[in-house]
């Protein structure tokens, strides 16, 4: 079991609360505001985010009269402060004085003022001054009780992801100085002799410019390292100069979904007292359900069992950002709420308190909605603001340990959806999604970890999709069958090493030999091409002409050019090397996940159907706590037993949980 973590969490039971923007409404509201938040419950929010122009009218002018208004307020209501550095919006006279530090896309046209995080990360201007104001807000409240956590920032890389401006490509040359020495040694990783791009020095580098091109892979890809660096090493300063004045934690909001990453927060994760993260899903997501699960799992993943993570932002109903943002039904507040707490975090906050009137995002939901209180949204949140006093037991627990891992590695997302590839309508996130899917369907726990993790407890370990891999990556994915565990490894797999080269002698590359097949070709389907399966199943848009040397084939193709050619492929070694070629449909992908459940024993949480999601945490006493939320629209019963924390029953030996209900079972202690 692990230990409980050192680091001081910022709420005596599960954070309950939000993004609070006092300064956008009159004195007068913040009495009401305070009164409401004790009546939901709420006892941790965000202030000061975007707070900048005001707390700093010019140069080294503060005026914090209002912030100590605000913050004294909430501490005397028992509410306690996640102070936001304000970097996130840099004021107007910065802007007017410096343009220079507004991000350049890449076809070299500045951003205007106006938008979200309008800055550079190599910026020597900005972090001066956003040095400047951090540092007066860390001397003036780094010691105020008030405050039990820093936010670094908002969202960093939300708006300046990349920047191609004068200032980053000469930053860029020295961080390329820095991992490679000389400019020889990116000319043989980049393979510049191609096109005849040799570089003589690295002043001859620039970042990869334009749109709709061909970059050098190599060179892209560490354009992609490089600023997701910048922005960690600027998040770094920032937490540096806070550390002088104050022992409060400090954390940023990440933005880990199913798909790639805007930065490597695998890496960022590590540079965090308590791992934060913002999460929104997607109106045209049939499965709603599994991306919450799936990105919470990711976050857990990115923890490494360090620490119980937070759920910084989600929504009480429809974003504003979405071609038609959806309002959320009855009951799912609570249940995607409780899918976070259930794997991992030790709370849930919302953007944002109250629904804006004026801005960008004034139709974005709230906890208190442009309607007021006389609404289902609030009578809502004050219902989860209850649910998480009454959940105040699961406070520092952790997850049980899961038996299948699946590998998430940025800098193959970045590769595969960048440049010229074979099929490049292909997203990173379909098989990530496709592959969680299946063992979520079946109420098998899953981690989601980093190409970084220690994968000695899993005996599943699947692969989706890793295009780049360093030698010892792959030679530490493929012993995972030496100790007798399943391997899963799908296309566009290990095919490049760390610097994009393609590694020669057949796909997948890295995988040949622990996998015993290997691809002569690449075969992307067209838009109205199919191919048939031997179980019924269709594949669109990826195959492959697979060369069978020491492995069973599991899948065949039945017609068109590759008929009786392997589609999935399984070597019988320890647990079993899988190769999966194909973009396979999802019955098919089920069925290869419920042979690998049945082989290797996997337990599932509960049996039901899909749809009936089952998470066990566990406390270091040997207490356990069992959430089984219900996204389906009928009841389902599960074998179960315990009191429910929501609502005092008693259940056992089943457990009905009615439609779109949450139920969370203190189970009998282990003897």
């Amino acid at each position: 079991m692990t230990a409980a973590p050192t680091v001081p969490w910022p709420t005596d039971g599960l954070s309950f609360g939000g993004d609070y923007s006092p300064e956008q409404w009159p004195r007068a509201v913040w009495l009401e505001d305070v009164r409401l938040m004790r009546e939901a419950g709420v006892n941790l929010v965000t202030i000061g985010v975007f707070s900048w122009a005001l707390l700093e009218r010019s140069p080294g002018e503060y005026t914090f009269d209002w912030l100590d208004d605000v913050i004294a307020l909430l501490h005397e209501n028992g509410i306690a402060v996640d102070l936001a550095t304000p970097t996130a919006a840099p004021p107007n006279w910065l802007l007017t004085a410096h343009p220079e530090v507004l991000p350049v896309d890449a076809t070299e046209r500045r951003e205007r003022p106006g938008g979200r995080l309008g800055w550079c990360a190599a910026s020597t201007v900005f972090r001066e001054h956003a040095l400047r104001i951090v540092g007066a807000l860390a001397e003036r409240y780094g010691h105020h009780p008030a405050v039990r956590l820093w936010h670094v920032s908002n969202e960093l890389g939300g708006g300046n992801g990349r920047c191609y401006c004068e200032e980053s490509a000469a930053d860029f040359r020295r961080w390329l100085a820095a991992r490679y020495g000389d400019v020889d040694a990116a000319n043989a990783a980049w393979g510049t002799a191609f096109w005849g791009h040799t570089y003589t020095s690295f002043d001859e580098v620039s970042p990869p410019r334009g749109v709709g091109g061909a970059p050098n892979p190599g060179l892209a890809l560490d354009f992609e390292r490089y600023s997701s660096d910048a922005l960690l090493r600027h998040f770094d300063a920032e937490k540096a100069v806070i550390e002088q004045h104050s022992d409060v934690p400090v954390t940023t909001n990440f933005m880990v979904g199913a798909g790639s990453q805007v930065v490597d927060y695998a890496e960022w994760a590590k540079h965090v007292a308590i791992p934060a993260n913002d999460h929104y899903t997607l109106v045209d997501d049939p499965h709603r359900e599994q991306d919450l699960a799936l990105a919470a799992d990711r976050m857990r993943g990115i923890t490494a069992g360090r620490t119980p993570w937070l759920l910084m932002e989600h929504s009480t109903g429809g974003p504003s950002w979405q071609q038609r943002n959806r309002a959320k039904g009855p009951g799912e507040i609570l249940r995607n709420s409780l899918v976070h707490v259930a794997r991992g975090s030790d709370g849930a906050l919302f953007f944002q308190w109250r629904a804006s009137t004026a801005g960008a995002e004034q139709f974005h939901s709230a906890m208190v909605p442009h309607a007021g209180t006389r609404t289902r949204i609030w009578r809502e949140v004050v219902a989860l603001g209850r649910a998480l006093r009454d959940l105040a037991p699961v406070q520092g627990s952790r997850v049980e340990p899961a038996r299948v891992a699946i590998v998430v590695d940025e800098p193959s997302g970045w590769a595969l959806q960048s440049g010229l590839k074979p099929h490049r309508a292909l997203r990173y996130s379909r098989e990530l999604r496709a592959w969680y899917a299946a063992f979520h369907d079946r109420q098998v726990l899953t981690d989601v970890v980093p190409s970084d993790a220690d994968l000695d407890g899993y005996d599943v370990v699947v692969v989706p999709t890793m295009l780049v891999v360093d030698d010892a990556t792959a030679a530490r994915i493929a012993a995972v069958v030496d100790r007798g565990a399943t391997l899963i490894v799908t296309y566009l797999s290990g095919v490049a090493d760390e610097t994009a080269r393609i590694r020669a002698g057949g796909y997948p590359g890295a995988f040949r030999q622990v996998l015993g097949a290997w691809s002569e070709e690449f075969t992307p389907l067209q838009r109205d091409e199919t191919r048939t399966l031997d179980d019924g199943g269709t594949v669109t848009d990826w195959a492959e002409a697979v060369v069978v040397d020491d492995a069973d084939v599991v899948l065949r193709y039945t017609g068109g050019p590759l008929a009786d050619r392997a589609a999935v492929t399984r070597r019988a070694v320890g647990g079993g090397a899988w190769y999966v070629s194909a973009m396979l449909p999802a019955q098919s992908t089920q069925r290869l996940v419920d042979r690998v459940i049945e082989e290797r024993a996997l337990p599932r949480t509960v049996t039901a159907p899909p749809g009936l999601e089952a998470v066990r945490r566990v406390h270091d006493d040997g207490s356990v706590f069992l959430f089984l939320v219900n996204h389906r629209a009928d009841d389902v019963t599960v074998t179960a037993s315990g009191t429910d924390l929501l609502d005092g029953s008693g259940h056992g030996p089943e457990t009905a949980v009615p439609a779109g209900r949450v139920r969370v079972l203190r189970e009998e202690r282990a003897s």
